[in-house]
């Protein structure tokens, strides 16, 4: 008993700092995926009004991160000659994260993701 006592709070922050990454990562996961998803909506999205082009775009990154804070994911899109075919357009997103252990911040930061298409 008395090493159970002196093992458990090792024990207990191990596993909430192990459970504390895995959230991070699927946080990481989920904006990877929305970028992925919100550059192949832009590489076919200059057939779309030139107005609705990059709402429709940052409204699939959104749309794929629903699991995601909407309100402190920022997501930017960044086309090159105006969505011409065999231009690139960018997409990028930033989430914030933490990690707490206990109350304490132990890391936090931003996930940023980056993708490039050619506009088809």
């Amino acid at each position: 008993m008395a090493e159970f006592t002196l093992v458990l709070p090792v024990l207990a922050i191990l596993l909430f700092g192990i459970i504390q990454f895995g959230i991070v990562f699927n946080n990481y996961l989920a904006v990877t995926d929305a970028v992925r998803a919100g550059a192949r909506q832009a590489a076919v999205a200059r057939f779309l009004p030139a107005a609705d082009r990059e709402a429709k775009v940052e409204e699939k990154v959104r749309a794929s991160a629903e699991n995601l804070d909407q309100d402190i994911l920022e997501v930017s899109v960044e086309p090159s000659d105006d969505w011409e075919p065999g231009s690139d357009v960018t997409v990028t997103a930033t989430y914030e994260y933490s990690i707490n252990l206990l109350g304490k911040v132990v890391k936090d930061g931003l996930l940023t993701s980056k993708t490039t298409e050619r506009v088809e």
